[in-house]
This record gives C-alpha cells, sequence and structure tokens, in this order.
C-alpha cells in the first residue's frame, strides 16, 4: 500500500471514530428525553458508530475482496445515518442548528466511502 493510500485511511479512521463521538453525544442528549426522540436516537446510535467500527474491521481484511465488502457496509450505515439525521431535523426533533454540521459530516462520509469503494474494485 502507497503511503498516500495509508495516510486516507487513517484519516478515515480518525474522522469516523470522531463522528461516532459527536454521535454518542447526540444520542445522549435524545435519550434524556422522552418519546420519538428516544427511540429514533437509538436507531442513529447503531448507524453511526457502525461507521467507524466496519472501517476498524476493514484494517483488518483478509483479502481485498473482504476489505471492499467491510467498506461498503461502512457506507450502507453511513447512508442510513444521514437519513435518521435528516429525520431527527425533519421532524424537529432537533433543531437544524444543533444537527447541521452531523448531516453535513454524514454526507461528506458517504461520499469519501463511496470513493473508497469504487477505487478499490479498480485496483
Amino acid at each position: 500500500m502507497k503511503p498516500s493510500e495509508q495516510s486516507r485511511l487513517r484519516d478515515i479512521r480518525e474522522r469516523t471514530f470522531r463522528f461516532a463521538i459527536r454521535v454518542v453525544n447526540l444520542c445522549q442528549r435524545l435519550d434524556d428525553k422522552p418519546g420519538v426522540g428516544r427511540i429514533l436516537g437509538r436507531q442513529l446510535l447503531r448507524a453511526g458508530t457502525s461507521i467507524g467500527a466496519n472501517i476498524e474491521e476493514a484494517q483488518a481484511a483478509q483479502s481485498r475482496a473482504d476489505f471492499i465488502s467491510k467498506n461498503a457496509i461502512a457506507l450502507k450505515e453511513a447512508r442510513e445515518t444521514h437519513y435518521w439525521v435528516r429525520l431527527l431535523a425533519a421532524a424537529d426533533v432537533v433543531s437544524d442548528t444543533q444537527i447541521s454540521d452531523l448531516q453535513t459530516e454524514a454526507g461528506e462520509l458517504m461520499r469519501v466511502l463511496g470513493a473508497i469503494v469504487v477505487s478499490s474494485k479498480k485496483i
């Protein structure tokens, strides 16, 4: 693996880890409130923390196909996370100002992970 590829993978690992921390913090706030926010928060927590977990798994992939598969799963989880974040904002469970950065980052992670999957398939 080229040094630039190693650096990029290290960056996505750190980025998804920081994203998961932000998701956990939001979900802790949602869990303090009764109602639908708590339920949606649990969905968000599962998907949002799974992105980084699958990226970590990809680092120990047994083959290129396994690496691609783990990153594809991370991409699916990023898409699901983006959905839950959009839903929380659209349903006014969380204000747009509180969640817009998280929504933007989820969208960017989808693009980065999509690029990793596509480029890994070309090699």
